[in-house]
């Protein structure tokens, strides 16, 4: 007869099968969306929550540049405000980094220049040095006229170039519509 010693373990085996299947979730929560815009605006004397929506012919209306799909775009925003005055915007959004979702803000001031990028919730196991401020420190100062693009005026990132990439993809896109939005008058 073999030696069957192990028989009593068989229940144990989906546990390990399933143990061994699922990759671990590495979340990891920095900043909230009202963090990140007090961080972006300090001089702000108060932050209003904002959700807009860009419509399918304002998103066709942007340029090939911004690398939108024309589809309806929502946006949660908290508008940064001294007195009575809007100062800039915070624009709220996610990304895929190579499986998960990144969320990041963006802080645009009134002018349309990019004040603040903050990673909000890093999920990827590998990737974020996009978190690091010498990183995210590129975009500040940039506009609609800058290109915004990896590689180009936006230095990518051994080992996250994934995340990095899809951060400035999302990022662009938000100067482009956040542009789009104060052209229309939208943002007060």
């Amino acid at each position: 007869m073999r030696n069957l010693q192990w028989l009593p373990l068989l229940p144990l085996l989906p546990v390990v099968v399933l143990s061994t299947a699922i990759a671990p979730v590495h979340a990891v929560q920095y900043a909230t969306a009202e963090e990140a815009a007090k961080r972006a605006f300090p001089e702000a004397t108060a932050f209003k929550e904002k959700e807009l929506q860009l419509t399918i012919d304002e998103m066709r209306a942007l340029p090939a540049d911004a690398g939108v799909a024309p589809r309806p775009v929502r946006l949660r925003t908290l508008v940064a405000q001294l007195g009575d005055k809007a100062i800039g915007y915070v624009v709220v959004d996610a990304v895929i980094g190579k499986f998960d979702l990144i969320d990041y803000a963006v802080g645009v001031e009134a002018s349309g220049k990019l004040r603040s990028v903050e990673i909000l919730t890093y999920r990827e196991s590998h990737g974020y040095e996009v978190r690091l401020a010498a990183w995210r420190r590129q975009f500040v100062g940039k506009d609609k006229r800058d290109k915004l693009r990896v590689g180009e005026d936006i230095g990518n990132i051994s080992g996250a170039t994934m995340s990095a990439t899809h951060v400035t993809d999302g990022v662009r896109r938000i100067v482009f519509a956040v542009d789009a939005l104060i052209g229309a008058g939208r943002l007060n």
